[in-house]
Order: structure tokens, then sequence, then C-alpha cells
């Protein structure tokens, strides 16, 4: 045991929920969005915005046509699974293997390519990562045993993966049209709490092809904590934490929320009451890519992926019946007090209560 250990950590392979479920999972967000989501981002503003070298095609391969943003959206696979690679600390053989192993299994995993990426890179890149410069014939040996391991594992486990996490994703989605109120509560809340934990809000949703007024819902509890902690930690961070936790992560005040756990109670409380408003009262939906579902106000995405879903929805969405449509007076109004206003009123009003029971004091909310 104590040999298998040395070989462990003489080969950087430390089997962990936190290198597996926080690095690699984290990592895979943004190969995703690298890839995937920026190339639907954009096609949507070439063909929204007219722009001539946006929407021509710029190659034919198996007389496919591929614009620019086509090409992105079309290396997502191998994007996600380098970018795993990279988390795990893969030598170079194993890391440049993995384009491969990422375009197998993202391809045969169907609707749940993300998640069968995921876990077959994982094992792909630890195999890898075992042989690595163990024999004479690295070169070899290495891509050799990491593609073997990454498309054998993608031909026997990615069909049942995806056609696992598709059905997850659809009983969301169909639960949250059965019962919009209740689940708008608690996907708002999973979501965002998902998007403030050192984990991938965005990752999920993705795997989950996450989109209608579940993806609305994801949208408006990712809302709720960023826009949430960044108007109620003001007085502590102001304009610089502003800033970088409006547009850029609530997982900035995860110390702070280790340290007191209640000032977490104003964002999540505020993403059930605006999850549901979402979903019942302005009928939100996301029908764009699935990952801007837990992008929340990170540079916008969640709110690129709303307009996006009215204009040119994503496949995924087209796939669950979403249609492309003009939007009305009130979709505006939704988007904007369910991803700004609402969560900028509410969660510092919460959090005045929070102070006033002596929960929550200044200076917890202090980013360093």
């Amino acid at each position: 045991m104590e040999t298998v250990k040395a070989f462990l950590k003489r080969k950087d392979i430390e089997i962990s929920a936190r290198r597996y479920g926080i690095d690699a999972l984290g990592a895979m967000a943004q190969g995703l969005f690298c890839s995937l989501l920026i190339g639907t981002i954009i096609n949507t503003a070439g063909t929204q915005f007219h722009i001539d070298f946006l929407t021509r095609t710029v190659a034919t391969v198996a007389n496919v046509n591929y614009t620019v943003g086509g090409l992105a959206s079309a290396m997502s696979g191998p994007a996600m699974a380098v970018a795993i690679g990279y988390a795990l600390h893969c030598p170079p053989l194993v890391l440049f293997s993995l384009i491969t192993v990422g375009f197998a299994s993202n391809a045969l995993g169907g609707a749940g390519g993300p998640l069968a990426v995921l876990f077959v890179a994982i094992l792909a890149a630890e195999a890898g990562k075992a042989v690595s410069k163990e024999t004479k014939v690295d070169i070899l040996v290495t891509p050799l045993v990491t593609i073997a391991v990454g498309v054998a594992l993608s031909a026997w486990w990615a069909p049942p993966i995806g056609a696992a996490a598709g059905a997850v994703g659809r009983l969301i989605m169909w639960a949250t049209e059965l019962q919009p109120f209740l689940m708008g509560v608690i996907v708002s809340v999973v979501v965002g709490v998902a998007l403030t934990l050192p984990i991938s809000s965005a990752a999920i949703c993705a795997v989950l092809k996450l989109t209608g007024l579940a993806g609305g819902a994801a949208v408006a509890g990712c809302c709720a904590q960023m826009v949430g902690f960044a108007v109620m930690s003001f007085r502590e961070n102001r304009w610089g934490g502003l800033i970088s936790q409006g547009i850029g992560t609530s997982m900035l005040q995860m110390g702070n929320i280790v340290r007191n756990p209640r000032i977490w109670i104003a964002p999540i409380v505020t993403s059930a009451v605006t999850g549901p408003l979402a979903t019942c009262l302005f009928r939100m939906q996301m029908n764009g890519a699935p990952i801007s579902s837990g992008m929340g106000t990170c540079g916008f995405v969640g709110q690129i992926g709303v307009w996006t879903g009215w204009v040119s929805p994503s496949e995924e969405a087209i796939a669950n019946g979403a249609a492309a449509i003009v939007p009305g007076a009130l979709d505006w109004l939704g988007l904007i007090l369910i991803c700004f206003v609402l969560p900028a009123v509410l969660c510092p009003l919460i959090n005045s209560l929070c102070r006033k029971a002596g929960w929550v004091k200044d200076g917890d909310m202090k980013l360093n």
C-alpha cells in the first residue's frame, strides 16, 4: 500500500473530491466557455448584426459548412478535455492526447457530452500520467495509453452517461414547467449556491443541458448571488468589490462564508424570491447555450444567453420545443428586474435584518 501511495504521489495523481469535483469541473467549464459559448456568441452577433465575415463559411469538413463561431463550438469536446488535463497537471504528451479523448467522448455522449468528457477525460488523464516517462519510448507509450483508455471508455460509457444526463435535465425542465413556483425556488437556490461554492454551476448547467424556464430560474439564482453580494458588501469593498463580484464571481466570498455562514442568508433568500418570479410572473426562459444558465452576470453571459435564446435559440433549446421570438416589454422588464434590480434591492434589505439580529457585522464580507 505504501508503494502505491508513493507512486501516486510521484505521479501527482490525487484521488480526491477537490481535485475532481472542484478543480477538474471548474476547468471544464472554462474550456466549454472558450469554445461552445464563445462560438455561440460569435454566431449570434454575426447573424443579428449582419456581420458578413462572422456569418461566412470559412471551412467545409465532411460536407458540413463552418463559420468562425461554428469552428469554435465544434471544438468544445477537445477544449473541455484539455482544460481538465491542465487542472490535473498532466504532462505535455498526456495533455495533447486528450484532444482526441475529448472529441470522442463529447461526440459519443450526445446530449450529455460534457458529463461524459468529465468522467472519461479524468480517467484517461490519470492513466496517461501513470505511464508517462516510465519507458524509453515514452513518445509512443503515453499517447497510446491515454488515447486507448479514453476512446475505449468513450465507446463504453459515453452513450449511457449522455442518456442519463439528458434524462435528468429533461426531468428538471419538465418539473419546472409543471410546478414553476416550487421548481423555480429549488433550481434558483441550488444553482445559485453552486455558483458561489468552489464548483462550477456553469458546468452543471451545461451537463444537464438546462434551458427554458429551468434555465431562467438558474440565471435568477446566479444573479441573486453575484449582484447581491456585490451590492450588500459595497460599504466594505467599494467599487473594486462591486465589479469583481458583480461581473466576476461571488466565489470570492467563500472564505468569508466559511468564517460566518450567516452572510449567505440574504443571497439565498433573494434567489428563493427571484427564481419563482422569473418562472411564474415573467416566464423568463434561457434558451441560449445551456452553459449560460449557470453564468449569472459573469461577463453578462447569462443575460446574453437569454437574449440569444430570444433571437436564435440553441440546438438544445430547439430540441426542447423552443422557437425564436420577438421580445416584448415584459420580457425586457423581467430580464432587468430579475438579473439586476431585485438582487440589488432585496439582498441588502434582507442583510440589514441579519445585521439587526446581530448575525452579520461590519467587516464580515471584506475581501482581501
